[in-house]
């Protein structure tokens, strides 16, 4: 069997090396357009910010450890047409810019999403910078680290916007944050994008929402401003974070069914509508188990274990995805915040009969040495009281107690259930009724 993998990050090296270890004797051949293979994107902003000062830290396992395995890398090489009926795709080799035709018998397609840059006037000026690719991050480094930069401006208050504010801000940069919606971290209810919100402006982020940035002006090549609806900001630095979208232009006209915002449609065993071909990660949808149904969301984690489950069913298996929850979590300089299930908007979006809860808690009792609030919201099913949702904040302890109501919601339990659990307990972790035995009991 032959596989040829379009893209060589999370999904499509976890799918590489899971079916070379069921199927030793598979030919595979990974095409990638950068010049790294699997590594992890997510550190990115701390290399930027010097909490990381080696870039070779982010990368989980060589281009030698591959070619060991048997496995073929080729990096520049960026895949340019997939035709099915012919069970051929187009390379393109861009260091030598030619074109070349590859053969497979099974296809994964696993590019990852590509940074959204709006076509603005001034747009091409220099020092006005993406972060997606570790490329990406070792140029901007470079630029952010130099002495002249002392104004930083980033469009967009999603999870990159906010994750460059932190690392721009440990540089020691003056971090201005301008966002088209009416608040930063959508993902997250507003009492939690609220707290996120004051700590950044505890922390002298300039924060900028219900703006619009239509221009960008500069001399000798290099951005000096940004103009907006409603003013226009001095600036050394811009580093845009309004979105991604999924990297599957090169599908079009292919007959793979793609979803509007262009992510390859899929099952749960990761197959696309068309035979032998298969797609992981951030260019594809992905089960959402507690919404019970497909949904984008692009995060490593899906990636992983997406990328892993398509090599075991290239393999011959038949495994299915159980789904996500779309787990999440961010460092917003003294705070942590992270999110599991449903939003109060998603189960409004779904017309469910749910309820809500907000409360104050603790990390431990006030008898031991530095405690500090957490702040927990549950989106919960009104009747049955299942557990929907659950976003939290706080100085620390924050996200683990996310993943306890992950593993909550992927086993359909109750408020009632998980009030009553037995959570461990000592002074120095948690109370003997724990934050989230409080915000669990405190629901009716």
């Amino acid at each position: 069997m032959k596989l040829v993998v379009i893209g060589g990050v999370a999904a499509g090296m976890s799918a590489a090396s899971k079916l070379k270890r069921i199927n030793k004797d598979a030919q595979i051949i990974v095409f990638e357009k950068g010049n790294v293979l699997s590594y992890g994107a997510c550190g990115l902003p701390y290399f930027v910010s010097g909490e990381n000062d080696d870039y070779k830290k982010l990368i989980a396992r060589p281009k030698e450890h591959f070619d060991k395995m048997g496995i073929q890398t080729y990096l520049q090489h960026e895949v340019v047409k997939v035709v099915p009926e012919k069970k051929q795709v187009m390379v393109k080799d861009l260091v030598e810019n030619r074109l070349f035709i590859e053969s497979f018998d099974k296809l994964l397609i696993a590019t990852g999403s590509t940074p959204i840059v709006p076509p603005l006037p001034g747009i091409e000026l220099g020092n006005i910078f993406v972060l997606k690719t570790l490329e990406d991050a070792i140029r901007l480094k470079e630029k952010a680290t130099h002495a002249n930069v002392k104004h930083v401006t980033i469009i967009g208050a999603g999870y990159i916007g906010i994750e460059v504010a932190e690392a721009m801000g440990t540089l020691g940069k003056q971090v201005k944050i301008i966002e088209l919606a009416e608040r930063s971290l959508r993902p997250f209810d507003p009492e939690i994008s609220d707290l996120a919100e004051n700590e950044l402006r505890r922390q002298g982020v300039e924060l900028h929402f219900n703006e619009k940035v239509e221009a960008f002006f500069g001399s000798n090549g290099v951005v000096e401003s940004v103009k907006t609806n409603k003013n226009v900001y001095k600036t050394d630095l811009v580093v845009l974070a309004i979105g991604t979208r999924p990297a599957t232009k090169f599908l079009k006209g292919s007959g793979i069914a793609l979803a509007p915002n262009g992510a390859v449609i899929i099952d749960r065993e990761m197959r696309t509508n068309v035979k032998d071909i298969y797609a992981a990660g951030d260019c594809a949808e992905v089960y959402n188990k507690v919404m019970e149904e497909n949904s984008y969301l692009p995060l490593g984690t899906n990636a992983n274990k997406c990328g892993r489950i398509a090599g075991a069913n290239i393999a011959g298996s038949h495994i299915k995805y159980v789904g996500t929850l779309g787990s999440a979590a961010i460092k917003v300089f003294d705070l942590e915040l992270a999110r599991t299930g449903m939003s109060e908007s998603d189960a409004k979006n779904l017309a469910i009969d749910y309820a809500t809860v907000f409360v104050q808690a603790v990390d431990h009792p006030g008898y031991y040495p530095n405690q500090t609030p957490i702040w927990i919201k549950l989106i919960y099913e009104k009747r049955t009281r299942r557990i929907l949702g659950a976003q939290a904040a706080g100085a620390k302890g924050a996200v683990l107690r996310i993943d306890v109501f992950a593993v909550a919601i992927h086993n359909n339990m109750t408020t009632d259930e998980l009030g009553m659990t037995d959570l461990c307990y000592a002074p120095p972790f948690a109370s003997v009724w724990d934050a989230i035995h409080i915000a669990s009991n405190a629901a009716k």
